[in-house]
């Protein structure tokens, strides 16, 4: 049996291999495990540390190897650019279920918003965004408006408010200031 203490594993890779387009190998028979503790991945450029994280989510195949995820990744991917037109609640991933609510609200709201309703998403919303450093963001405000640091601080309280198992977060800091930093230090 296991003892209390140890978590188990959100993510487990079990002799994961990658290699570049031009297979070159990135890292080989690699076996961890993740749990809910924090973890950084530190390295050189290229050695293949955004790959790892794409396989984790789900979004590129491992070149050999197996890969266990148990619960709900979050994933904030690094250089985010907003699509032409989005809003803020689109940066959020959050468009659809705000929406929602808002038809809901508005007296419009279909028997399939009122099933997939999230009553409680509104107030964390408006709390992830306070500890991101952005209370009170207009959710209808542009997304082309913001500044880099915005948009990531935007996507990261996205991420929050959906309460994921685990958090994946590829180089979060990249665009913002020492401020900004602190900030999301803190929060995470």
């Amino acid at each position: 049996t296991m003892p209390a203490f140890v978590t188990p594993a959100l993510v487990t890779l079990d002799s994961l291999s990658a290699r570049t387009p031009d297979g070159r190998p990135l890292f080989e028979n690699l076996t961890l495990a993740f749990g809910a503790e924090r973890t950084g991945l530190v390295g050189r450029n290229g050695v293949g540390k955004t790959t790892l994280l794409r396989i984790i989510s789900g979004q590129m195949a491992p070149a050999a190897g197996t890969l266990a995820v148990r619960g709900r990744l979050g994933v904030l991917r690094q250089a985010l650019q907003p699509e032409p037109g989005a809003t803020v609640a689109d940066l959020l991933g959050l468009a659809e279920p705000l929406a929602a609510l808002q038809r809901i609200a508005n007296g419009a709201g279909t028997a399939q918003d009122l099933e997939a309703a999230d009553w409680s998403l509104e107030p964390r919303l408006e709390i992830a965004l306070a500890d991101v450093g952005l209370p009170g963001l207009a959710l209808d405000r542009a997304a082309a408006s913001l500044s880099g640091g915005q948009v990531t601080r935007v996507a990261l309280a996205g991420l929050l408010a959906r309460e994921p198992d685990l958090l994946l977060l590829d180089e979060p800091t990249n665009n913002l200031d020492a401020e900004a930093r602190a900030l999301v230090a803190e929060v995470l």
